[in-house]
């Protein structure tokens, strides 16, 4: 297969992900699907190849340092180097405190946070060889605002956010443009609109607008990165 450009979607689910890996395939990257189930992965895949652009599915937990290991190196072995980093993966679930068990604390923090470090660890040194590189974290609400019943998701959240900013003034001298969007609202998924077709689209975040805006972030010249970006329906209150 001929080495092209490549964007590497960590948490390439049904909606954002499959957004953010069609907007860059639609612009020549071969998008390298990363994520736990393959039959989800094959659906974005043939999504993308039916509009005659590249794709292909990985496998991995995404928080487990030696299934990403094997995975990276095969996204080199079969695309090339990885050109644009999105982690895209969050897991949530809204709870007390008092409710929550510490194996489910602990996996949402690896999760939401642990994973984007171990991404990030393997994406950044071909990176900094080639002294230019994206690297793109999807953030929430959760990120700025610990609210009541969702410590499970801020406290990953906030981790993902922190690591952003260090990883930030780290690389960006070395040529990497890391950042991180916050998500301010809900995520028009297919999952969602199929649960709640009553709500008002008007108060969704639309996943192509989104991605649309992640490329425009990677297009950033080195004179204007942009850290944190903060995307949010009109109508949502703020």
């Amino acid at each position: 297969m001929k080495k092209n450009r490549v964007v590497a979607v960590a948490g390439a689910g049904p909606g954002l992900g499959a957004s953010v890996a069609r907007r860059f395939a639609k612009e020549g990257y071969t998008a390298a699907l990363v994520a736990r189930t393959q039959s989800k992965l094959e659906e974005i895949q043939n999504e993308i190849e039916a509009l005659g652009q590249c794709a292909l599915p990985f496998t991995a937990d995404l928080t487990s340092e030696k299934e990403l290991e094997r995975v990276f190196h095969e996204i080199s072995e079969k695309a090339g180097t990885i050109d644009v980093l999105v982690y895209n993966a969050g897991d949530f679930k809204m709870q007390s405190l008092l409710d929550i068990d510490p194996e489910g604390f602990k996996r949402s923090w690896e999760i939401n946070c642990l994973g984007a470090f171990l991404c990030s660890k393997l994406a950044l040194p071909p990176m900094i060889e080639n002294k230019r590189g994206t690297i793109i974290f999807t953030g929430a609400t959760a990120s700025k605002r610990g609210s009541a019943m969702f410590a499970r998701l801020a406290v990953g959240k906030f981790g993902l956010r922190a690591l952003a900013q260090s990883m930030a003034r780290e690389f960006g001298p070395k040529g990497i443009h890391v950042t991180h969007v916050v998500i301010d609202g809900q995520i028009a998924t297919p999952f969602y609109l199929e649960t709640q077709p009553e709500r008002d689209p008007r108060t969704l975040l639309s996943p192509e607008s989104i991605a649309e805006q992640y490329w425009q972030l990677h297009l950033q010249g080195r004179t204007s990165w942009t850290l944190e970006l903060d995307l949010r329906p009109s109508v949502e209150k703020f």
